[in-house]
């Protein structure tokens, strides 16, 4: 095999059409061998001779796309000393573009014994472990363009590939679970018609099933886990995982990209799945530990972990950085991804102990013509010590608002003394935002999400049922601010689930009338469940997947409800049993009307905020008249239930569960996209948060004629331009945990 001396950049395997060359950074490395392996399971060892900067590289020609391989680094093993070099292990290339294969969790992908933790070993991990594959990196992208949709038109939808599709009867057996699945015309025509711009898939960089996990019987099905940061996740990929399933998931894209659907990935640059200091030895930590990874300074045996997963990526490291922004630049640029959400991002900011919102990391996001551009969400928070950081984030960035997600959640469930703030949640949070430059779009609200209750166990549990985790109901969060409407679980009494689709409309209905950027869960705007379990991280299964309403049964399978057996005479039993099985079919239809009911609702919400510049204004209120409007109305004006504006005792009222905000159509200060002046209808948002009806009356002197176009109390919601005519001074009744909307034509 001839060996040419390569270039130190790019790191990773790197195609050209004649050869590959190969690229790998470690300090702490005496010397490192590239291993191709065979599909007889034996590798040749290439050393990689050639050293700039501390990456060592090399030039194979005649290597090929689909190539299989991995590193042995050969270098000091002095765990003490925070160095974990061991020749025996296969390493993974950090840039690798594509994963092969899975771990089965042998004792020889660990760098110690089991029951001996001080212990060397130097079993050979090959055999047991995940290798990297070279990949072509041509695709033909046709016309493909990237929707670049604007914030304030942005509506996202949080989804998981395998969950979103794995029941889908419209998708092919072999798409299910895929990024194939996820571009299916079945798929793409919900999301468009539901009204969605963008969907942020959960983890689909390579990521690892924990060995407690698999040895449980279960598995990491969200994906934080992450051991790839260039690869796909191969697991995700119909057509194959020797690079096929980078061509899938560019494939998935560009379709995506043609329904005008952007593409956003929830990212995991905080950790690795490598674990604490018992964790197995994969790549990062054989190749480089102390490079990679922040650990303890006085006792470098251990790892800082500010993730709640055993370790926490060296953000003050320049390989480190380095590593995070190629990746980030390469799905941008080669995969045409339309942005990121960074899980726990709190902990990229972390240079040393502390939140620093200037770290170096935020610094080269700014400075970076590619990603800067993109959207950038952030999760702003951690478990580490002040990792709680909402509206702290610098002003390129946009932010999961967590206090949006509380504070809705505690005013519907009927919270004393939540008006106040909840006032600021509906308008954007100026509190968070306003005062370093950022408007209300850089608020990504939210009521639910993967971590969590869905939407329908919001309002049907007050208790978490997490026992098929295996954790005895210890894991998740205890404290939801959910309320069950009377019933825990699943019931039958009509008062009790009236009540929840009420609520459940409520949510989305607040949620899409809020400023800021709405996200919706998959599968809630038809009132997915996960029986109770608000922490599903573990569950790969039909638990977690979207059972979509209203379509047979894989393979069309019949329903007689009993009846195909109904000769002769028949015992007790069997009646009974015939009965039960009527009155669960009658359940069935129920819910599936009920999910029919709630997914129009949840379009019909969509489209009018889309069609109504006043619910996504990109500036902030100003509670006063904007000059140069035709009335001299405020921007905004809020009111009791009587129809006189809010004071402040009204605001601090304990017992106050209703209000009314005027949101003026006329007064948008914003101009449009070639400066012209943006007119719109105004809205009377009418929102009783209380148990009981209450009376509330149409404000006067803001406009003479009203038409209801939602409330929340009617089983279909009303549709836009449906409801009735009501004038000012007019009395409506509003049933207890409702929410009326009028509208007041420009």
């Amino acid at each position: 095999m001839q060996v040419w001396p390569g270039q130190a950049y790019p790191l990773g395997a790197t195609y050209d059409g004649a050869g590959t060359n190969f690229a790998v950074f470690s300090e702490a490395a005496d010397r490192i061998e590239l291993c191709l392996l065979h599909e007889d399971g034996s590798e040749t060892a290439v050393e990689l001779r050639e050293t700039d900067a501390f990456v060592r590289h090399a030039y194979l020609p005649g290597v090929m796309p689909g190539q299989r391989y991995g590193f042995r680094v050969h270098g000091p093993y002095a765990p003490e000393r925070g160095l974990r070099c061991n020749s025996a292990k296969l390493l993974l290339d950090p840039y690798a573009r594509a994963v092969a294969g899975t771990i089965d969790w042998d004792e020889a992908v660990y760098g110690y014994h089991f029951g001996r933790p001080d212990s060397r070993n130097d079993l050979d991990s090959a055999p047991h472990t995940m290798s990297s594959v070279v990949v072509n990196p041509y695709f033909d992208w046709g016309d493909d363009r990237p929707p670049r949709t604007d914030y304030h038109r942005t509506v996202i939808y949080e989804a998981h590939v395998k969950g979103l599709t794995m029941l889908h009867p419209a998708l092919p057996k072999e798409l299910r679970g895929t990024y194939a699945g996820l571009a299916h015309p079945a798929i793409i025509e919900h999301l468009t018609e539901l009204g969605v711009t963008a969907i942020e898939l959960m983890p689909v960089h390579q990521f690892v099933h924990d060995h407690r996990l698999v040895d449980a019987g279960m598995a990491n099905y969200w994906g934080y886990n992450t051991i790839g940061y260039f690869a796909p996740h191969n697991a995700y990929a119909s057509w194959g995982d020797r690079g096929q399933q980078v061509l899938e998931f560019k494939s998935a894209v560009r379709a995506l990209h043609k329904a005008g659907i952007e593409v956003i990935l929830d990212v995991v640059y905080n950790h690795t799945a490598e674990g604490n200091h018992l964790g197995p030895t994969l790549s990062f930590r054989g190749l480089d530990n102390a490079s990679y990874y922040r650990l303890v300074e006085d006792s470098p045996r251990y790892y800082m972990d500010t993730t709640g997963t055993g370790n926490s990526l060296l953000m003050r490291s320049p390989h480190v950085l380095q590593l995070i922004m190629d990746s980030l630049r390469y799905w941008v640029t080669e995969m045409r991804v339309d942005g990121f959400r960074f899980d726990l991002a709190a902990t990229l900011a972390r240079q040393f102990h502390e939140v620093d919102r200037l770290s170096s990391f935020f610094d080269l996001v700014q400075q970076d013509p590619v990603v800067s551009q993109v959207k950038l969400i952030a999760e702003p928070w951690d478990v580490g010590e002040g990792g709680y950081q909402v509206g702290n984030f610098p002003p390129l960035w946009t932010e999961w608002n967590g206090k949006y997600r509380d504070t809705v959640r505690d005013l519907w469930r009927g919270e004393p003394r939540t008006l106040a703030e909840f006032a600021s949640r509906l308008t954007g949070s100026s509190d968070l935002y306003q005062d370093d430059g950022r408007r209300p779009l850089a608020s990504v609200n939210f009521v639910t999400c993967h971590d969590g209750f869905t939407l329908r166990d919001l309002v049907s549990y007050d208790e978490k049922h997490n026992d098929a985790n295996g954790e005895d109901n210890r894991d998740g969060e205890s404290h939801n601010r959910s309320w069950n409407c009377g019933a825990e679980g699943e019931t039958d009494d009509p008062d009790v689930r009236a009540l929840r689709m009420r609520q459940m409309r409520n949510f989305i209905a607040t949620l899409l009338l809020s400023q800021g950027v709405p996200m919706l869960s998959h599968g809630d705007e038809f009132g997915r469940t996960q029986g109770g379990n608000n922490n599903a991280y573990c569950q790969d299964g039909e638990l977690s997947w979207v059972h979509w309403p209203g379509r047979e049964d894989e393979g069309g399978k019949e329903r007689d409800g009993g009846k195909g057996a109904r000769g002769g005479g028949k015992d007790a039993k069997a009646e009974g049993k015939e009965k039960e099985r009527e009155r669960e079919l009658e359940r069935e239809a129920r819910q599936r009307e009920e999910a029919r009911a709630l997914l129009e609702f949840t379009r019909s919400m969509v489209w009018l905020r889309r069609d109504h510049p006043v619910f996504r204004r990109r500036r902030f209120f100003h509670g006063r008249p904007v000059e140069g409007t035709h009335d001299d109305l405020s921007d905004i004006a809020w009111f009791r239930p009587d129809g006189r504006e809010m004071t402040a005792r009204d605001w601090q009222a304990a017992h106050a569960k209703a209000l009314s905000v005027f949101l003026n159509g006329h007064a948008i200060s914003e101009p449009g996209p070639r400066g012209e002046r943006i007119s719109d209808d105004s809205f009377l948002l009418m929102f009783n948060a209380g148990a009981d009806e209450l009376e509330f009356v149409v404000p006067v002197n803001h406009g003479r004629q009203w038409q209801v176009v939602v409330d929340t109390a009617e089983p279909e919601g009303v549709a836009p331009g449906q409801g009735d005519k009501v004038a000012a001074g007019d009395r409506l009744t509003l049933v207890g945990r409702s929410l009326t909307v009028l509208r007041r034509p420009a």
